[in-house]
């Protein structure tokens, strides 16, 4: 004798997941309207007008979820990473005993840092932006039916028009982006690109924006700079020839030059831009009324100006006082 299983609720109806969704494999949300409704005519009804558009926005909106979360992930790893390389793999150790004053200074480097990684982050957060969502773009494009051949190949097309006609933006790009990875300069530092010299007053992937002694603001391509001087970086030197009549005494104006440099050395605020002790190399050139002695300073870089124009007005103090005579060389 077996018994009948009356259905829990009113509209409940006899049957299987397979019958009322008209498929031997139903997909798992007809077979749950199925469990949960057991009325035929509705999971039909399900089936034919609504399983397939909200399966695909579900996928859509699961496309897209991932996809933010990625981005998400991308975007913080890459900001990591471009902090640390801003910073330099350098170990503490190692960098506060090659470190100058110059360097030392803490909001100059912060600056510097930040910028470095600001840039390089915003290029690398903006590639991997493009590459996840273009990638679920297609990937929602491919889940809506759609033949992505064609528009693939003209996606190619279009880039390779593109990428001939921006042939230079390209180049000033890359430029721009190994030359924040080399840390070739930055913000701050004293520049010579040879179409223009001055100070950096900021660095783009595209650009580099320069402030000459004039005041002029200069635009340089970074695609067009081939070769730069960088005069900030690590340390710099002054380098002086001071031309003297050719029967002065070369011994005495050697010991004069090195007295008054070593008095420079060691006053304030001169021995904080000053690295080493002055060296006088000796006679770098002599002609028929003059002979030329060389004097060098290693400074902070970006300091060799300031140091040499000081190091001048001792230098006349003190052959004044001393009666050397100081003689303009035959050019």
């Amino acid at each position: 004798m077996s018994l009948a299983v009356e259905p829990l609720l009113p509209w409940a109806q006899n049957g299987s997941a397979e019958s009322a969704c008209r498929d031997e494999t139903p997909t798992t949300s007809c077979r749950l309207v199925w469990n949960i409704s057991h009325n035929t005519d509705f999971t039909r009804f399900y089936s034919t007008w609504l399983d397939g558009p909200l399966t695909t926005l579900l996928l859509i909106i699961l496309t897209l979820v991932v996809a933010l979360i990625v981005k998400n992930i991308a975007h913080r790893m890459i900001t990591r990473v471009t902090l640390r390389m801003a910073e330099g793999t350098m170990s503490e150790r190692v960098r506060e005993r090659s470190r100058t004053v110059f360097e030392g200074n803490p909001a100059l480097l912060t600056k510097r840092r930040a910028q470095r990684a600001q840039t390089l982050g915003s290029v690398l957060r903006s590639f991997a932006s493009v590459l996840i969502m273009g990638t679920a773009l297609f990937s929602i494009l491919g889940s809506l039916g759609l033949n992505l051949a064609p528009i693939l190949a003209s996606a190619s097309v279009i880039g390779v028009a593109v990428g001939f006609g921006a042939q230079n933006i390209v180049k000033d790009i890359l430029a721009g982006l190994f030359m924040l990875l080399e840390d070739q300069y930055g913000v701050g530092d004293y520049i010579d690109v040879g179409s223009a010299k001055g100070t950096v007053e900021a660095v783009t992937l595209r650009v580099t924006r320069m402030r000459d002694v004039d005041g002029i603001v200069w635009y340089v391509p970074n695609g067009e700079i081939k070769r730069v001087g960088n005069e900030s970086q690590n340390w710099g030197r002054a380098v002086l020839d001071i031309p003297v009549d050719i029967h002065e005494d070369t011994e005495r104006v050697k010991e004069l030059l090195q007295t008054t440099a070593d008095a420079m050395a060691a006053d304030s605020p001169w021995n904080d831009l000053i690295l080493e002790e002055p060296a006088v190399w000796g006679v770098q050139a002599f002609a028929a009324d003059a002979l030329v002695i060389r004097v060098v300073l290693k400074t902070a870089p970006g300091k060799q100006g300031d140091v040499a124009r000081e190091l001048r007005e001792r230098v006349k103090r003190a052959f004044d006082e001393a009666g050397v005579t100081v003689a303009t060389p035959a050019p």
